[in-house]
């Protein structure tokens, strides 16, 4: 029989505390985010329809984007017992120079119509995290506006090649005036893709007001305010708006884009140049003979060619195509810790998040940033620690299997069934 008593009060508070309640309201929101997926959640709720979808969806039936995130789920891995790992290292070098975390900040487009504090949130939540931050050309935050914010923090420039060539080259000298030390030059935009969300909001810059909008915005109205207390949006590359995203583009973007433009830009480049957008092994290998300083494995976040291949699947035969030398990044569906873990162990030097960062700002600004940060942080050292790894350097394909879900059908195969035909 189970002996029974009165309560005693004094231990009934020993075996319980009360938690301190916490009345700002954005820091509670963003304590509440446990994860990615959590900030994406208080970001849709907190974002216009339009403005949320542009970052949320991808082109055409947003197959690319879903198969790059199912593939960091289809994936096991082989942690090593009774190897302490008390202390992670988390920091790594990345073209010739430190970064403490192996991530950095993707370049995106647009990024103040999600929050109005835009890339100033992400260039000085990268500072102090002491991660790169990526500027696209699209974005809508001055180069020097930029580097005012991370002033000795390192930041990275993406360009298209604009139709007026004119426009890419003043934006090359730019970012070089202003000590920026990589330039992600990027292949896999020649025209937009068609992202369907875009169109059927009829988001376009600026905003266009119809009645849908204005529905959607009155449980929004932060928004709003924010949006249109604060200064002009400001475009690195466009001398004139008005229209969707998609034609946007397409006005921009120049479908003859070769080798020859690359050799033109490296040529302006005092710095590291690195390609974004490279999606099969042959044009790796084809880039690194050519010199450059590295390579990003990417199909644009799925915003582009929907089916297009998946970059972590790719990254194993690249690695082993290019050589242990070359730099090869990867972004396009990492949205925990453990996919960084992942892309490392498999080859990658460095990953790239956009979404994510994305995310945590339409969540709380500068704050949600930082949020962002701390959880994938989070999530990395402790997925190390679970596999007995102390560094980066000590993750090896060895500690990660990719399963198959998507599996090619095989030339042979179509061959035997072609002669029964």
């Amino acid at each position: 029989m189970v002996t029974r008593q009165l309560p005693k009060p004094a231990e009934i508070f020993e075996l319980m505390s009360f938690k301190k309640p916490e009345f700002n309201g954005k820091k509670r929101r963003l304590g509440s985010a446990l994860t990615i997926d959590d900030l994406r959640t208080i970001a849709k709720k907190r974002t216009p329809a339009a403005a949320f979808d542009y970052t949320d969806g991808a082109a055409e039936g947003e197959l690319s984007l879903d198969r790059a995130r199912q593939a960091f789920k289809d994936i096991e891995f082989h942690p090593d017992v009774l190897r302490p790992a008390a202390h992670v290292d988390t920091s790594t070098t990345i073209l010739g120079d430190h970064s403490a975390l192996p991530f950095g900040i993707a370049p995106t487009g647009f990024t103040r119509l999600m929050q109005t504090e835009g890339e100033i949130a992400g260039a000085s939540a990268a500072r102090d995290a002491g991660i790169p931050f990526t500027l696209s050309t699209l974005g809508t935050t001055s180069i020097e506006d930029v580097k005012a914010a991370n002033p000795h923090g390192r930041n990275w420039f993406q360009l298209y090649v604009m139709r007026d060539r004119e426009v890419s080259y003043e934006l090359t000298r730019r970012a070089a005036a202003s000590g920026f030390d990589t330039l992600f030059f990027t292949v896999d935009t020649p025209v937009a893709g068609a992202r369907l969300r875009d169109t059927r909001n009829g988001f376009s810059i600026p905003p266009q007001l119809t009645p849908g909008t204005i529905i959607n915005a009155i449980p929004r109205p932060w928004w709003w305010i924010d949006f249109l207390t604060t200064p002009k949006l400001e475009f690195a590359s466009l001398s004139s708006t008005g229209g969707t995203v998609g034609e946007l583009l397409d006005a921009a973007m120049d479908p003859t884009i070769s080798f020859d433009d690359l050799d033109v830009i490296r040529g302006m480049w005092p710095g590291k140049i690195v390609i974004k957008g490279v999606q099969n092994v042959q044009d790796a290998a084809k880039l690194v003979d050519r010199g450059v300083d590295g390579i990003v494995l990417s199909n644009h976040g799925g915003r582009q060619l929907d089916r297009a291949p998946i970059p972590f699947h790719l990254l194993p035969k690249v690695r082993q195509e290019v050589g242990a030398d070359a730099t090869v990044m990867i972004d396009t569906g990492i949205m925990n810790g453990a996919d960084v873990v992942a892309s490392l162990a498999l080859g990658a030097d460095f990953t790239l998040i956009g979404r994510a960062y994305l995310y945590g700002l339409m969540a709380g600004g500068r704050e949600g940033v930082d949020r962002t940060i701390a959880i994938l942080r989070d999530e990395i050292v402790r997925t190390m620690k679970l596999l007995g790894v102390s560094s980066i350097t000590e993750l090896e394909p060895r500690h990660v299997t990719q399963l198959a879900r998507l599996v090619p059908v095989s030339t042979d195969a179509l061959e035997v069934a072609s002669t029964t035909d």
